[in-house]
């Protein structure tokens, strides 16, 4: 039985929008697909607890034309739902963020690695950003807890801000694990996605059955990535790269985190642990892999104050957090203005169209809030 999407559509105009700005960002989006630079994506737009712009564009694979269904892969906007799980085991008591993570996973303290804590984890500040799980271990728990204990420091933990591309939240899963028992697929279901009435729209972990509705992932030149497309890596739900969804289910995602874990009524997490967890934690310290300061919060980053942003808009409100997917999406909320955005599309692009493609679509959003 399908449930009922969480989002009630409401008109732009209803929600304090202007309906002229979001189709200005429509076509700026129809643009970029008519130059080729992706076949197909889709856009969400939400604020106060509705929808106000739920579009598809061009095609999911080729000959498939993409359609409000389409599941998209979210690359590293999975991360924030991955960091939600982690938040959701401190808010029922189970770790505390301040902890050393080698408390809750016994063997992590191996070479030199004990005292890091789940905060400088999820704010990229652990010291293995280069560490990597083979994808022969995806399936294997026992294997994963192996290899994320046996990474090895680059630097010493909070010596620096360095992106750590998938090593942190494959921690993250094998903690969920040692501390639930259950797989952190499961646990993210059960715990974050089921709650918010998601389950048909947002995964970690894609189940075979709804391998049909993904979207495949190209590079720039047309060709499908690989393993992206394959069977393996879309069930594999790795927890900082693999998840997928509809731009409406990431739009309602940021929608509960912005109106402090309530979506439709249902409660995941506290107003005071998001709060929490969507703090600056690093300053303006240039986060060294994207070379400039990110903002890091406890998953997603800031907007901050600083000239440069990355992804959320240079006119952005400084509270509003969220985060990419490498070459190809953006998903933010703006706390102050109530509104959550999401943006997927289907080619991992190179980051000078990128960036600023994703600067533009982003301010587009910001400048349709009229109230």
């Amino acid at each position: 039985m399908i449930e009922a999407f969480p989002l009630p559509d409401a008109t732009p105009e209803e929600l304090g929008l202007d309906p002229a700005r979001l189709d200005l960002m429509c076509r700026r989006i129809e643009a970029d697909i008519a130059a080729g630079k992706h076949p197909g994506a889709q856009v969400a737009v939400a604020r106060h607890g509705k929808l106000a712009l739920f579009r598809s564009f061009g095609d999911a694979r080729k000959g498939s034309a993409a359609t409000p269904g389409t599941l998209w892969l979210l690359y590293s906007n999975t991360k924030v739902i991955t960091a939600a799980a982690l938040w959701a085991l401190a808010e029922d008591g189970a770790i505390r963020l301040t902890d050393a993570i080698a408390e809750h996973l016994p063997g992590f303290e191996a070479h030199g690695k004990g005292q890091i804590s789940f905060i400088e984890l999820l704010t990229h500040q652990a010291g293995f950003p280069s560490a990597e799980v083979p994808a022969s271990a995806w399936e294997d728990p026992v294997r994963i807890r192996e290899v994320v204990c046996g990474f090895a420091l680059e630097c010493a933990p909070g010596s620096r801000v360095r992106y750590h591309p998938a090593a942190a939240h494959w921690v993250a899963a094998a903690v969920i694990r040692a501390v639930t028992g259950e797989d952190h697929r499961a646990y993210i279901r059960r715990r974050i996605i089921a709650p918010l009435g998601l389950g048909d729209e947002l995964f970690v972990g894609l189940p075979a059955e709804q391998h049909v509705r993904a979207a495949d992932m190209h590079d720039p030149d047309g060709s499908v990535r690989m393993p992206e497309g394959t069977p393996a890596h879309r069930a594999a739900g790795i927890p900082g790269g693999g998840g997928y969804g509809t731009a409406r289910a990431m739009a309602a995602f940021y929608q509960a985190l912005a109106q402090g874990g309530v979506l439709a009524g249902k409660r995941i997490l506290s107003p005071r642990m998001i709060d929490y967890a969507v703090r600056n934690y690093t300053g303006d310290r240039v986060d060294e892999y994207n070379e400039i300061a990110m903002h890091r919060g406890l998953g997603p980053h800031l907007r901050g104050e600083t000239a440069a942003s990355r992804g959320l808009g240079a006119i952005a409100h400084p509270r509003t957090f969220g985060h990419g997917g490498v070459g190809s999406s953006y998903c933010w909320a703006d706390p102050v203005s109530g509104v959550s955005f999401a943006f997927l599309s289907n080619t991992r692009q190179d980051n000078a169209f990128h960036g600023p493609r994703m600067d533009t679509v982003s301010t587009l959003a910001h400048t349709a809030i009229t109230s």
